[in-house]
């Protein structure tokens, strides 16, 4: 059983939700015209390092006729994705040895997976699992824009639980996160170098802000309890990762505070006082071909 990633680093929720909304369907004419896949075969299509199954379930969607596989090593990942996206085959599976024979797939996909991964490993396993003339599709999240409302401010209290966490937090080489990571001239260079052709890169951007009336009332609040879910995520990886340094009951003063602030932005939101906070994504999609 291994369920790392899920405990230690990003939790479950944290993943699943701010995901949900980055492959929201108000998104999804941005990645097709990226992607470049043909709607109309029923391509087989493998997601690498799925999490807790978001963008699995936005590729079931957007390209009904595909039979899609889904892996990831984390088995609370897996376990998750299996009871809420329906029409995708989860599994346990490690990217460096995924498997599945070779020449199975028409397309393998990843998204904020490569920089994990040593890229020899991460680039030869797609290009073994796929076809002929497959495609390679990477996603990366890169330098976004992030603006917080007031209510959310920290006080004294919770400053000093941070500070602390910091100074103890290892999590960054204990668990390899982020260990290969690349330029946006780098990522397209690697999966030439490791042996896909006619690569291409785009962009997307996910504009998330909750006072746009652009967005409905129940996407606005979804914006605003996905980041309630990484906040008290964040906070519970605490107690994980450092449990010498911090006790349960500070810990759920932390989530007390937290849920107790984010209520308060519902509350404006619904009373119609904007704030304009916003977080804004940049996806890169480096796309190649074996």
């Amino acid at each position: 059983m291994n369920n790392i990633w899920s405990k230690y680093v990003q939790g479950t929720k944290t993943l699943y939700y701010s995901r949900k909304l980055r492959f929201h369907n108000i998104f999804s004419e941005q990645y097709k015209s990226l992607f470049r896949l043909d709607t109309d075969k029923g391509l087989k299509i493998l997601e690498i390092g799925c999490g807790p199954g978001s963008l699995a379930g936005a590729l079931h969607r957007w390209y009904p006729r595909a039979d899609i596989t889904a892996v990831d090593r984390d088995c609370e990942f897996i376990r998750f994705a299996s009871e809420h996206e329906s029409g995708v085959t989860f599994m346990e599976g490690d990217a460096t040895s995924l498997p599945f024979e070779n020449n199975t797939f028409d397309v393998t996909i990843s998204n904020t997976v490569a920089e994990h991964i040593e890229p020899s490993k991460f680039y030869g396993e797609q290009l073994r699992v796929l076809k002929p003339g497959g495609v390679c599709l990477v996603l990366s999240s890169r330098k976004g824009i992030n603006i917080d409302p007031s209510c959310i401010t920290f006080n004294e209290f919770e400053q000093a639980f941070w500070k602390k966490a910091e100074l103890y937090d290892d999590s960054m080489d204990r668990f390899g996160i982020c260990k290969y990571p690349m330029s946006e001239a780098q990522m397209p260079a690697a999966m030439a170098e490791y042996g896909f052709s006619k690569v291409s890169t785009g962009f997307a951007t996910i504009d998330l802000t909750p006072d746009d009336p652009k967005f409905s009332e129940s996407l606005a609040i979804d914006m605003i309890n996905a980041n309630r879910y990484t906040a008290l995520d964040g906070i519970q990886s605490v107690l994980y990762t450092m449990p010498a340094h911090f006790t349960t009951e500070e810990v759920e003063k932390m989530k007390h505070l937290a849920n107790a602030k984010y209520d308060t932005r519902i509350e404006q939101y619904k009373r119609g006082e904007k704030q304009w906070d916003t977080n804004v994504s940049i996806i890169m999609v480096i796309r190649g071909i074996k």
